[in-house]
């Protein structure tokens, strides 16, 4: 089976986490209309309100990185989809545990971008994820974090 379609099949279903929604939300509209995306930064702003500045920027920074690294095409779900493709699962399972296991981060955001070394990257994630954590708005994945990878890791 072809990488591609590979990757745009539906694995699991969006978080229950409202934060962790809102960011896959705001990852497929910035990956669809690009990183001036006026529907992420609402989504942004509903959830942050006048402190959104911070995670906005920085979620547009992994964007921007993401694209500038990666040998490999993302495949992402539409806005409206309750599923999520094995890329948008790696990803959101990177920035969750960036912080906490940075080197099992940056093995997994390596081998999704089909690169040797990803840094860039992991270290807007981690960056994501801190303003996530410290605007009160932490993101809680249990369920991914049980999950098998959606790439073998050797």
């Amino acid at each position: 089976m072809p990488e591609t379609v590979q990757q745009a099949t539906l694995l699991r279903h969006v978080p229950a986490c409202h934060n962790a929604r809102l960011l896959i939300y705001s990852i497929r509209r910035i990956a669809e209309g690009g990183l001036n995306d006026a529907f992420a930064a609402n989504a942004m702003l509903s959830l942050f309100g006048a402190r959104s500045r911070r995670p906005l920027l920085l979620l547009r920074a992994l964007m921007a990185e993401m694209a500038r690294s990666s040998q490999r095409q993302i495949i992402v779900a539409p806005c409206c989809c309750r599923m999520m493709t094995a890329p948008e699962t790696e990803l959101l399972m990177i920035i969750t545990s960036a912080q906490d296991r940075p080197r099992f981060a940056h093995a997994r955001i390596s081998h999704l971008l089909g690169v040797e070394h990803a840094l860039g990257v992991l270290s807007s994630a981690q960056a994501l994820a801190q303003a996530f954590h410290d605007l009160g708005r932490p993101l809680h994945l249990q369920s991914l974090a049980e999950a098998e990878p959606a790439f073998p890791i050797d």
